[in-house]
């Protein structure tokens, strides 16, 4: 087979990438906005929705099995230019999602506010909150579910510039809402939390009509056929999960470990604690950035594998991780000029503010080898070599985070700052490896 037009170039890797940042990013900056706009209600009212918000971004967590487990099929059905087999997992992963999404929807509903009686506060009104929210959003969970896993594959497809104007709208609106919802401006009544919820309902049924829309008049790389929506094929779904599961498995054990080190903080003292905070909202932004970097390696090593243009799949993604790591050191520099300012955004303590500062540079250093590695991760995604990223991930979480961040942290009386260089370390140790695994072409065989 002749190969195919080689599209590992620095312009093709930007070109692709920085949409995917600026997508992803946004619904990040959207939390945070939100978040201040709770936070004028009263403090109980921005924890009790943070809550509960935990509980929907651990569901997109699970859902991330049909998302990357279609992306990786669909790319590579692509780059061998069978856009028929392509459209089908799309339409098929449709039918998951949507079905699965009632079920996430009663969950949501019934089960989580059940959860939220073992948060013991006085007044119960944090909770009060928090099950108005999830409540409020639970009606809209077919659409919120559907739209989150169509816009994740047109994503992971490459049609990157596509989805942020679709999530740009849609935050953009959803923030407007707030505004008008949560206070009760102009016509609107004072809804408060119910009002946030709605806003994110209303934002994400206008985006999944967008996105739909796009989907049937041939605007994407993929056509949503509505015979592969109504006609259910086992097979496709035994593959979905197969190549799915790994991924959330990976990316649970992750959550796990993050949340290992804020208890870890939280022994420290509470001025450590909220440092901590501090710089985990941060690194969520960067964590955007970089995740755009990861779908398009995983984007374009998938395809050229498709094409069988190995050497090609190669170089775009080495070119990723050079891209990522300019980046990174670009945005590293940034903060730690910035460091007072930036901290000062989340908190006026100077307690916090000063301890922040004080390991801020550990924490720009930590860019570098985080944003690499979670390139080089996404070009192991589209090699679909997953289960070694799987038991990569429990493994660093265990030796590194868990053993390594209780010693640094007590043993050594390194306080915060171990939390932060056992990450450093954690981040390295896998990046070496994962270049070492992708160099190697064990997944040449997957």
């Amino acid at each position: 087979m002749p190969e195919k037009k080689q599209t590992g170039t620095m312009t093709q890797v930007v070109k692709q990438s920085f949409p995917a940042v600026i997508d992803l990013s946004s619904q990040t900056i959207t939390w945070l906005i939100e978040a201040i706009f709770l936070g004028q209600l009263s403090s109980l009212a921005l924890a009790g929705v943070g809550i509960a918000q935990q509980f929907i971004i651990l569901t997109f967590s699970v859902l991330l099995t049909f998302v990357v487990g279609s992306s990786i099929i669909i790319v590579r059905h692509l780059g061998a230019g069978d856009k028929w087999s392509a459209n089908h997992v799309l339409g098929q992963a449709f039918l998951i999602g949507f079905l699965l999404s009632i079920l996430i929807g009663l969950f949501w509903y019934f089960i989580v506010p059940l959860l939220m009686t073992l948060i013991k506060e006085e007044g119960n009104q944090a909770r009060q909150y928090a099950v108005t929210y999830i409540r409020t959003v639970a009606l809209f969970a077919p659409i919120i579910i559907t739209n989150f896993i169509c816009m994740g594959i047109l994503r992971g497809v490459g049609d990157t510039l596509l989805t942020m104007t679709i999530n740009l709208t849609v935050n953009i609106l959803n923030l407007v809402l707030d505004v008008f919802l949560i206070f009760g401006l102009w016509i609107f009544p004072r809804l408060e939390t119910f009002g946030a919820g709605l806003a994110v309902g209303i934002a994400q049924t206008v985006g999944l009509i967008i996105t739909i829309t796009f989907l049937r008049n041939h605007k994407s790389s993929l056509f949503l056929a509505m015979m592969e929506i109504t006609q259910p094929r086992m097979a496709t779904f035994k593959k979905l999960f197969k190549l799915g599961i790994p991924t959330t498995i990976e990316q649970l054990v992750w959550s796990m470990g993050q949340i290992i080190l804020s208890f870890f903080a939280a022994q420290i003292n509470v001025t450590a604690l909220a440092a901590h905070q501090v710089l985990v909202r941060i690194q969520s932004v960067l964590s955007m950035i970089n995740w755009g970097f990861s779908i398009t390696g995983m984007t374009l090593v998938g395809k050229s594998i498709g094409a069988k243009n190995y050497k090609e799949a190669l170089k775009s993604g080495h070119m990723v991780g050079r891209v990522s790591w300019i980046n990174a050191l670009v945005i590293g520099t940034l903060l730690f000029i910035f460091s007072k300012h930036v901290m000062s955004i989340f908190t006026g303590d100077v307690e916090v503010i000063q301890m922040g500062e004080d390991i801020m540079l550990l924490f720009v250093i930590l860019q570098i080898p985080k944003a690499i590695n979670t390139a080089y991760s996404g070009n192991l995604r589209g090699c679909a070599d997953l289960n070694w990223l799987m038991w990569l991930a429990i493994g660093a979480v265990i030796i590194n985070e868990v053993i390594g961040g209780f010693l640094l942290t007590f043993t050594f009386s390194m306080g915060l700052g171990g939390l932060w260089l056992i990450q450093i370390l954690d981040e390295s140790e896998r990046l070496g490896l994962n270049i070492w695994r992708f160099n190697k072409g064990d997944w040449k065989k997957v």
